[in-house]
């Protein structure tokens, strides 16, 4: 099975270094010099990790045979995939991979279907969930204790408690505001 551990960012300086948006919990071990990842697109890969190190809080990377900033700056926005056992879970009971969660089902507590988890984005501050609506559109649901209330893996879906407004219909809240401006 395949997991997405990191996305590459910007060139750093001019000996190939690059910046990298970590996608995983285990960057020491996914990340790690002598590292073989596949990539998205797979043209620009495989791509063998030669040093990484911590600068100014981020992640840098330089990858064998990538020895320029040209060289560098054409891997930007490449995703990063490391090949993982599918028996291999997560350590916390309340920790997943993003492939465990794709495709759930997300529906209210008191059972309203949201919608489907088409994506997962993730941001430093939380993740968000990108919901595809049955009716086409999207909702993004931050992935935050006090909104999910559950993952149910068994039965494949996300149980959410939102807050008012974010997922209600633009429509509901306006002809709620024009109800209220009758009043």
């Amino acid at each position: 099975m395949q997991l997405v551990v990191a996305r590459i960012g910007r060139a750093h300086g001019i000996k190939g270094d690059v910046t990298v948006e970590v996608r995983t919990d285990e960057p020491e071990l996914r990340l790690a010099p002598g590292a073989v990842l596949a990539t998205d697109p797979a043209s620009t890969g495989p791509l063998t990790i030669e040093t990484g190190r911590v600068h100014s809080g981020r992640l840098l990377l330089r990858f064998e045979g990538v020895k320029d900033r040209s060289a560098a700056e054409a891997l930007r926005n490449t995703l990063l995939i490391a090949e993982v056992d599918p028996e291999e879970l997560p350590e916390e009971e309340d920790e997943y991979y993003d492939h465990q969660l794709m495709d759930l089902d997300v529906v209210t507590a008191d059972g309203v279907e949201v919608g489907r988890i088409t994506e997962i984005s993730h941001l430093p501050s939380q993740d968000l969930f990108i919901v595809e609506r049955p009716d086409g559109s999207e909702v993004l649901i931050p992935f935050v204790e006090e909104i999910v209330a559950e993952i149910d893996l068994a039965e494949q879906k996300a149980v959410i408690t939102p807050p008012p407004g974010l997922i209600d219909d633009r429509a509901e809240i306006a002809s709620s505001r024009d109800s209220e401006d009758e009043s």
